[in-house]
């Protein structure tokens, strides 16, 4: 049986400033990633057929990032069981608050999992994927751990150096 990974879609190759966050946490977390460019109204064969394959390669979660109309994470999870995590990205003349509502806004039975708009989305999007194939993988739930005593650490870290400043 082939390792996990996760299915990175995003509608467009110019989200990539925004969706590489997610690639970042993946790589760094030693999770398996594909990345695609595949739009669910300009390429609608073309994202069915990828998102058919990659789920019966194995494929564990779908990362699902699109602006504007954001349609795209709705037709991942109507294409599939798998969990899908949909991002809304920021563009367009209302700065992603269309997509958000694209992205959140799934009819009963098709759910999408909607993270912030955005690059920080992004990152938790890579972060919840991650979490998801951890519940399968106790070597990723360490690195996991790791990762976030590594966060609490540096937090920490600033709090002394603050502290030492204003002493």
């Amino acid at each position: 049986m082939s390792k996990p990974f996760v299915a990175i879609l995003m509608g467009s190759d110019s989200d990539l400033p925004k969706v590489q966050a997610a690639i970042d946490v993946l790589k760094k977390l030693n999770v398996g990633v594909e990345v695609r460019v595949h739009s669910a109204h300009r390429t609608p064969d073309a994202t069915h057929e990828y998102v058919k394959g990659a789920d019966q390669r194995g494929c564990a979660a779908f990362i699902a990032c699109a602006g504007m109309a954001a349609h795209l994470a709705g037709v991942v999870a109507s294409l599939t069981i798998k969990p899908v995590i949909g991002v809304p990205i920021d563009a367009g003349p209302l700065n992603g608050m269309d997509a958000l509502l694209s992205t959140a806004q799934m009819p009963g039975g098709i759910p999408v999992a909607t993270v912030a708009i955005g690059k920080a989305g992004a990152k938790n999007a890579g972060y919840l994927a991650a979490q998801i194939i951890a519940l399968q993988d106790p070597d990723l739930a360490e690195r996991l751990r790791g990762d976030r005593k590594a966060n609490a650490d540096e937090v920490l870290a600033k709090n002394e150096a603050l502290q030492e400043t204003l002493a």
